[in-house]
């Protein structure tokens, strides 16, 4: 297997949209899921569908114990990693910080700070040089809420998300050379469901008249970034925070 991506939070919106490319590239594809396993399989028989190799793998990133058993699991089906794109994320109801409760903050940091932490140590364990690996390529899906702050709403994914950009370029220097390039992509208004789970099912169409390009962008467009951070095009690119917001 020469190109092995695992993809957290594969199942749906940037996720889904960047392991169908990935595929097309000519990565096999691990899609982690945490619970909706119809929609992960559904992105696993598109690629099969496609002549590329896929799985899916369950786990929650938050726990520990999980994380390692989804890599040994990848391990053992298709061999060493090259490729890590750490998506799974979650946000929550909007509120100001002086409702916002501690299990609430908990949730949030569990899942998109911690989650990428252990999964980026598996990771380096298995593609760094210091490791015995051949190098590889990780991808952080940050966000634009990590410079703008999110007030009044998410300020807490905000922060959650400025520690996912810090992350990225401390890692970056850390494992430059061990072969591993470490960059993050922050995505702006993007048309996906993570809206809706966040409960506001219409804010992409309605804050589109504040991007200067005047439109919501896709979980396609994206994924074509991430995919390049991955790749050999990229190759001289590390501890970069690439926003992809319609010059927002």
């Amino acid at each position: 297997m020469s190109k092995l991506v695992l993809i957290t939070g594969g199942s749906r919106g940037i996720g889904a949209a960047t392991a169908l490319l990935a595929a097309r590239r000519g990565y096999a594809v691990a899609v982690n899921y945490t619970a909706n396993s119809l929609a992960a399989d559904e992105v696993v028989r598109q690629i099969r569908q496609g002549g590329g190799q896929a799985m899916a793998v369950q786990a929650d990133v938050a726990v520990e114990a999980q994380v390692v058993a989804m890599f040994e699991k990848v391990d053992a089906k298709f061999g060493r990693l090259s490729a890590l794109v750490n998506n799974a994320g979650v946000v929550d109801q909007p509120t100001r910080i002086d409702a916002i409760t501690l299990p609430r903050l908990q949730r949030m940091f569990e899942i998109n700070v911690f989650g990428s932490f252990l999964c980026a140590r598996e990771a380096v364990r298995r593609m760094s040089t210091r490791h015995g690996g051949t190098g590889g390529a990780i991808v952080n899906v940050s966000s634009v809420a990590a410079r703008l702050g999110a007030p009044g709403q998410y300020v807490d994914y905000a922060s959650a998300k400025g520690a996912i950009d810090t992350f990225t370029v401390g890692l970056a220097k850390e494992v430059a050379a061990e072969g591993i390039r470490v960059n993050a992509v922050r995505p702006g208004i993007i048309e996906t469901d993570i809206h809706a789970s966040g409960g506001l099912p219409d804010r992409a169409r309605e804050m589109a008249p504040q991007v200067p390009m005047q439109r919501a962008g896709s979980a396609g467009e994206v994924a074509e970034t991430i995919v390049w951070l991955l790749g050999e095009g990229a190759s001289y690119t590390t501890g970069a925070l690439l926003d992809v917001t319609g010059g927002r």
